[in-house]
């Protein structure tokens, strides 16, 4: 059987209809492109020894570090060893986090065999410090090697893989998290109804997101997980979220399915739920077929690799200001809102937690700090200004005589609004958003995140034009974007990044000595006077959304509030 030349680590008896070779048998392709779409089509899915082959090379073509370990580097370490039976009790390195290597269609015996190649990985890759996914990776390489040696050459191509902007495998603790966190925000964004079920039932919303890789890597049936390696080889790591999030989408199917509707909103411990999605997802091919995957995460619109780049280095720094380093091994990073010490004359700890899970997630781990409150420091935009300015990003809460609550997420500080001089100037980042909660929780987000055909990423953007806002209380309607240096904004999300269409679509947030206005273009979400005591509210272009509340509305409470760095010693 021509198999047996690739399969000799593999149990044929659990491969299924893999067992069987149909289809092409040879691949003709350079470009990039049509590699690509063969792929995502598995042109080469049949055919074991054609998979291999085509995975050979697309190794071989990953640039990487100039010296790269190859198979004769293993075969010189291991010497004798590689000739005689390698043990499973042989312990994988402190840096998989207790990671096991999954057996997927391996032989019993070729478990051990995996664990003897990372073992020589972690001593060749002296600077890894944190790798979960590399059991997983090593294992499914396994199924396609000739030998220890050829697995152990591929693994190290990926691991050495130095292409600008390219990414494979996390191999720090400060990568990981930040990529656990970056999931989280494009959960936020991509698949709200998903996450907002893991905010109602999860204690530590960050908790469950932290094994997003784990779902791809290690709890999907191979069946489904080899034609992820198809497209993940050709494309790299964006694949990796996409199809996590498909699988949080089909997860939240699952759930609502199986209570008809009527999903439990009670909280429970994170592991119960970390539990619950990673048997779903080992289970997942009773109901969801390997394309019928592929697809959903194909259909998902999210950014290019670029922006998500952008997003997963701002959350890296983040965590490095709060004291993380490359070298540092797992630690227990949790939602710092504490329930117990929270305050607020608005909203409630539940209700604070609920706006808490839409914030990005490098912001999540800081506690609220009430920074400027109507009922101590009275009704004065001037008083709001010297309170609120230094702090940035900032929560708006509002409490209108009706009853009703709204506010905004604000991503800049308020002291850029004196870079416009006298005129109304608008700032700020597309991670703004604006919401109500009473009388129904609501979020409504920059526009270009729900129709990103508005935007397309681009290196730098200027934003000196003039926008306008059409209802305001001002002498002078032209409303001036200021410029600001690109390394003070938020990378991910920032309109420099963005060729817009409209102006319109990236009015943020603004104020002067008689206002302040959240949202612009065609009106404004919320514009509040100068004694922060009467507002208006409309739809703008800039958020799409509805009036918060009664258009126009009587103030019976403000608060902003400020993120304090919880880790900060």
């Amino acid at each position: 059987m021509a198999e047996e030349e690739y399969g000799s680590f593999v149990d044929w008896n659990q491969m299924g209809d893999l067992a069987k070779s149909s289809g092409p048998t040879k691949v003709d392709c350079k470009d990039l492109k049509e590699f690509k779409q063969m792929a995502r089509q598995g042109y080469w899915a049949k055919n074991h020894k054609l998979r291999a082959q085509v995975y050979q090379q697309l190794i071989k073509a990953i640039p990487c570090r100039t010296v790269t370990p190859d198979a004769e580097v293993y075969r010189d370490i291991m010497g004798n060893a590689a000739t005689k039976k390698p043990s499973s009790n042989i312990p994988l390195p402190e840096f998989v986090d207790g990671s096991p290597v999954p057996r997927y269609c391996l032989k019993t015996e070729a478990v051990a065999s995996a664990h003897q190649i990372i073992n020589c990985v972690a001593g060749q890759f002296p600077d890894i410090s944190h790798c979960p996914a590399l059991p997983a990776v090593t294992s499914l390489l396994l199924h396609f090697s000739v030998d220890e040696a050829q697995c152990f050459e591929h693994v190290s191509r990926i691991l050495a893989c130095n292409e600008p902007g390219k990414r494979l495998l996390d191999q720090t603790f400060l990568a990981y998290e930040s990529s656990c966190m970056t999931f989280g925000d494009l959960a936020n964004k991509y698949c709200p109804a998903a996450h907002k079920l893991i905010v109602a039932t999860a204690q530590d919303v960050l908790e469950v997101y932290s094994d997003w890789q784990r779902w791809v890597l290690g709890d999907l049936p191979f069946s489904h997980m080899v034609r992820v390696l198809d497209v993940y080889l050709v494309e790299g790591y964006k694949i990796l979220y996409r199809v996590a999030i498909a699988l949080l989408k089909f997860y939240r199917k699952h759930k609502a399915g199986s209570q008809g509707g009527q999903g439990s909103q009670q909280q429970q411990d994170s592991s119960k739920i970390k539990a619950d999605i990673q048997a779903f997802v080992k289970g997942i091919a009773s109901t969801v077929s390997p394309d019928k995957l592929l697809e959903k995460a194909f259909s998902l619109r999210l950014f290019s690799r670029k922006e998500i780049t952008l997003l997963q280095l701002t959350n890296e720094k983040s965590l490095q200001q709060k004291g993380i380093t490359v070298k540092q091994k797992r630690r227990n990073v949790q939602l710092a809102l504490n329930p117990d010490t929270f305050s607020s004359e608005i909203v409630s700890a539940k209700e604070m937690r609920d706006i808490w899970s839409w914030i990005p997630e490098r912001f999540a781990l800081c506690q609220p700090q009430l920074l400027f409150t109507t009922s101590t420091h009275g009704c004065s935009l001037n008083r709001f200004y010297q309170h609120c300015e230094g702090y940035e990003p900032t929560l708006l809460l509002i409490r209108t005589t009706d009853g009703d609550v709204c506010g905004a997420f604000l991503s800049t500080d308020w002291e850029e609004r004196k870079r416009g001089g006298n005129k109304l100037s608008f700032f700020g980042t597309g991670e703004c958003f604006v919401f109500r909660l009473k009388p129904e929780i609501e979020r409504y987000e920059w526009v270009v995140i729900r129709h990103p055909e508005l935007a397309s990423s681009i290196k730098t953007q200027g934003q000196e034009d003039t926008a306008s806002s059409e209802d305001q209380n001002t002498d002078n309607n032209s409303l001036q974007q200021p410029e600001k240096p690109a390394g003070d904004l938020s990378p991910f999300l920032s309109a420099r990044h963005f060729n817009l269409n409209s102006r319109n679509t990236s009015m943020f947030m603004a104020g002067n000595f008689d206002s302040i206005i959240v949202g612009g273009g065609d009106g404004n979400a919320l514009y509040i006077d100068a004694e922060l005591n009467h507002g208006r509210t409309g739809r703008c272009a800039t958020f799409d959304n509805p009036p918060l509340c009664a258009e126009t509305f009587q103030v019976s409470l403000l608060e902003t509030w400020g993120f304090q760095d919880a880790m900060a010693s």
